[in-house]
C-alpha cells in the first residue's frame, strides 16, 4: 500500500473539482438549497403539529445528516463514473496501482466533496432557522462517521456493479439513496412503517442513526446501544461491499470487459 499513490489519485479528483468554478458551485449550491427549503417546510410543521417539541430542530437536523450521507454516497459513485466519463478507467488499470489504493482515494476525496457542500448548508442554519446541529452535542461525531460510512458503502457498492455490468449500472447511482430513505426513517419514528417494512429497516445501519439523532433532540437521552448497532452493521455491510468489488474486478478482467468500460 502506497500513501504516495493514493495521494496522487486524491490530487488527480482534488483539482479537478476544486479548478471547475461549475462543480464547486454545484456542491454548495445543492446542499444549501435542500436545507434551506426543509427549514421553511419545518416552519410551517411546528405550526401545525405536537408531535414535535422542535420541529424545526429535528427536522431540519435530520435532512442535514441525511443530505450528508447523500453526499457522500453519490460522491464516491461519482467520482469512480468521472474515470470512465473521461475514458481514463483503462489507463487507471493499467498503472502499478492497487485496487485498496484506488479505493482508498475515493474514500477521501468523496469526504472532501461532502464537507464542501455540507458546511455552508449548516452555517446557513443558525442565521435563518436559529438552530445548530452542535445541539447533539460529541454524539454527533459518531452519527457523523456511521453515516460517512454506510454512504462509502452504498458507494462501493454501486462500483461494483459498473464494474460487473458496465455503464448501463450508472442508474442506479442514483437511485440508491431514494430506495433506502424510507427503511431510514430519517424524518419520522420507526412505528409509522407496516411491520414487515420494520424488519427491513431494523437491518440497516440508517433506522439506529436516526432514532438516536431524534432520541438526543427530543428526549435529551442517548443510547450508545443505537450507536453500537449502525457501527457493528456498517462494518458487515462494508465488508460484504468491498469483498463485492474485488469478485466484480476479477469477473470483469477474466471476461475482458474491464478494457471496454468507458469506451
Amino acid at each position: 500500500m502506497s500513501f504516495i499513490k493514493i495521494y496522487g489519485l486524491f490530487l488527480r479528483h482534488f483539482y479537478l473539482i476544486t479548478r471547475s468554478f461549475p462543480r464547486v458551485l454545484d456542491l454548495i449550491y445543492w446542499p444549501s438549497i435542500q436545507i434551506t427549503l426543509w427549514g421553511f417546510i419545518s416552519n410551517f410543521f411546528a405550526t401545525h403539529s405536537t408531535y414535535y417539541n422542535n420541529a424545526v430542530g429535528v427536522i431540519l437536523s435530520c435532512a442535514i445528516l441525511y443530505d450528508f450521507l447523500f453526499r457522500t454516497s453519490i460522491g464516491f459513485n461519482m467520482l469512480f463514473l468521472e474515470e470512465i466519463w473521461s475514458r481514463n478507467f483503462t489507463n487507471l488499470f493499467i498503472a502499478p496501482i492497487k485496487i485498496g489504493e484506488i479505493i482508498i482515494s475515493l474514500v477521501v476525496t468523496a469526504l472532501i466533496r461532502a464537507l464542501i457542500g455540507l458546511v455552508p448548508a449548516i452555517l446557513l442554519t443558525s442565521p435563518l432557522f436559529g438552530i445548530s446541529l452542535l445541539d447533539l452535542g460529541v454524539n454527533l461525531f459518531f452519527l457523523f462517521i456511521s453515516l460517512y460510512i454506510f454512504g462509502i458503502t452504498l458507494g462501493i457498492l454501486v462500483s461494483a456493479g459498473l464494474l460487473r455490468f458496465g455503464p448501463s449500472f450508472e442508474n442506479i447511482a442514483w437511485s440508491t439513496m431514494f430506495l433506502l430513505a424510507p427503511f431510514g426513517c430519517i424524518y419520522y419514528p420507526i412505528e409509522i412503517l407496516p411491520e414487515f417494512f420494520q424488519k427491513i429497516a431494523y437491518s440497516l445501519p440508517l433506522v439506529y442513526i436516526f432514532e438516536e439523532a431524534r432520541s438526543i433532540l427530543i428526549d435529551h437521552s442517548v443510547s450508545y446501544e443505537n450507536i453500537m448497532k449502525a457501527f457493528y452493521l456498517n462494518i458487515i455491510y462494508l465488508t460484504i461491499a468491498i469483498s463485492l468489488f474485488y469478485y466484480s474486478f476479477s469477473k470483469a478482467r477474466k471476461k475482458g470487459t474491464l478494457i471496454n468500460i468507458g469506451e
